[in-house]
C-alpha cells in the first residue's frame, strides 16, 4: 500500500501515534481516516488523512464526518446520564414510569439500567422489520413496545446492537420531548463545539466520507468462519442471527444515502470526526459533563466476571476476554484496550472507537471509512493507536 498525505499535528513525545497512524495506510489497508487525542483538556493528537472513497477522488479533511456505527451508542448512553445526573432519570425506575406503553408482554418491571447495560433481551422484535422501516422511529419504537424479551430480562446480557438506540432514545425523548439526536446536539456536543451528529443535518452531508465495502452477516461470518450458532433458536439459523435480525431493515449499500445520514437510528449511525468523539470523551475525563458520582456509575461493570454475551460470545475468539458492559459502554475490566482497566468508551463495526481515560485524564478518538476486523481491540488499526498513545503517555508523563 502507498503512503497517505497525513495532516495535522502531534505534541511533543506523541510522535509514535503519527507513525502508527501512517503505518495503517502502509500495512492494513487504510482509505482514509483520523485520529484525536486530548490530555488534560489539551489536543496533543490531532491527525487525518487519506480519502473519503473508495476511488480517492476527495481527501480526508479534518472536520470530515463518517459514520461510526455503534461508536454512537456512548454518545446515546451519554444523552440518558446526562437526565440521571439532574436528577430527571432514575435508572432504577421501570421503563414504563417514563414509556407507558413499553409494560406489554411481560415487559411491566424491566428497569432502565437494563436497557442500558444490554440486559432487557430486546435484541431484534419477534419479526424482521421490512428494508426501510428502521427510518421509522415510532413504528419502530411501537413494535419493540410489543415485543415479548427473547430471554429472561436481567439473567443475561445479549448485545443490543441496534435496539439500543431506540430503547434508550425512547425514554430520552419521552422525558424531554426532543428526539435523541436533537437533545445531544442542544446539550452536549452543540455547547462542546463538537462535530458528532445523530441525525446528520443535510448542510453537513457534504463533509460525510463514505463507507467503503460493506457491513452485512455475509461479511461478519466471513471474518468468524467458525462461529457456534447462539443459544437462541428461535431467532433463526443463521449462526449470526440476532444481528443479522436486527441489521435487515437497512438495506444494504443505504449507508452512504441521504436518507440514512439524515435519519436517527442512535445504535449505530452517528457521524462524527474523530475530533469530535474525543472533545466529548475529553470532557468526561476531565470530570466537567457530568458528576463524580454518576461518572463512576457510567462505567460500573454490570457485567458478572467471565459472563458469556448471548450476541456477541461467538465473535470473541477462545482465550480471550470478552466484553464486559457498564452502563451503555464498554469497560475496560479486561484489559482490552490499552492498559488503563477503568477506561470505558464504545466501539463500532468496521474498527472505530472512542474512549475516555479519567484516570489519567486523556481521551481517544478514532474513526475511518474501510471496514476492517472488528471493534475496539480487534482491530490492528485502533490497537496500534492505542498502544502508541499509551506509549507516549508513559514518556510525557515519566
Amino acid at each position: 500500500m502507498e503512503a497517505a498525505t497525513v495532516s495535522g499535528h502531534c505534541a511533543a513525545g506523541f510522535e509514535g501515534v503519527r507513525t502508527a497512524f501512517d503505518r495503517n495506510f502502509r500495512e492494513h489497508g487504510e482509505i482514509g481516516a483520523a485520529v484525536a487525542v486530548t490530555l488534560d483538556g489539551e489536543a496533543v493528537v490531532d491527525l487525518w488523512g487519506g480519502h473519503t472513497s473508495g476511488d480517492r477522488s476527495r481527501a480526508w479533511e479534518r472536520d470530515t464526518l463518517v459514520n461510526v456505527y455503534s461508536t454512537s451508542k456512548g454518545m446515546t448512553a451519554l444523552c440518558a446520564h446526562l437526565l440521571a445526573d439532574r436528577g430527571e432519570l432514575d435508572l432504577d425506575a421501570p421503563v414504563v414510569r417514563y414509556w407507558p406503553e413499553f409494560g406489554q408482554a411481560g415487559k411491566e418491571d424491566i428497569p432502565v439500567r437494563w436497557l442500558l447495560s444490554h440486559r432487557a433481551g430486546l435484541i431484534a422484535p419477534r419479526e424482521p422489520l421490512s428494508p426501510g422501516r428502521a427510518y421509522d422511529w415510532e413504528y419502530v419504537c411501537d413494535a419493540l413496545a410489543a415485543t415479548a424479551p427473547w430471554w429472561e430480562p436481567g439473567t443475561a446480557q445479549g448485545y443490543h446492537a441496534v435496539t439500543f438506540g431506540y430503547l434508550v432514545g425512547e425514554v430520552v425523548r419521552r422525558i424531554t420531548g426532543q428526539s435523541l439526536g436533537a437533545f445531544l446536539r442542544s446539550e452536549i456536543t452543540g455547547p462542546l463545539g463538537a462535530r458528532v451528529f445523530i441525525g446528520t443535518p443535510a448542510e453537513e452531508h457534504a463533509t460525510c466520507a463514505d463507507m467503503v465495502g460493506r457491513l452485512d452477516a455475509a461479511l461478519l461470518t466471513e471474518l468468524f468462519p467458525d462461529l457456534p450458532k447462539p443459544p437462541l433458536g428461535g431467532l433463526g439459523d443463521h449462526p449470526l442471527a440476532p444481528l443479522a435480525l436486527a441489521l435487515l431493515s437497512i438495506p444494504t449499500g443505504d449507508v452512504n444515502s441521504a436518507a440514512y445520514r439524515a435519519a436517527e437510528i442512535p445504535s449505530g449511525n452517528g457521524h462524527a470526526a474523530a475530533h469530535g468523539l474525543a472533545a466529548v470523551y475529553g470532557a468526561l475525563a476531565g470530570g466537567g459533563l457530568v458528576s463524580p458520582a454518576t461518572l463512576e456509575e457510567m462505567r460500573r461493570p454490570q457485567s458478572r466476571p467471565g459472563e458469556p454475551d448471548l450476541t456477541l460470545g461467538a465473535l470473541v475468539p477462545e482465550g480471550t476476554p470478552g466484553v464486559s458492559w457498564g452502563l451503555g459502554y464498554m469497560v475496560n475490566s479486561e484489559g482490552r484496550v490499552g492498559p488503563s482497566r477503568r477506561a470505558f468508551g464504545h466501539g463500532g463495526a468496521g474498527g472505530s472507537y472512542a474512549f475516555a481515560d479519567p484516570e489519567n485524564g486523556l481521551s481517544y478518538g478514532y474513526a475511518m471509512n474501510r471496514y476492517g476486523g472488528g471493534t475496539a481491540g480487534g482491530d490492528p488499526r485502533n490497537r496500534g493507536l492505542v498502544t502508541a498513545v499509551y506509549e507516549a503517555l508513559a514518556r510525557v508523563r515519566g
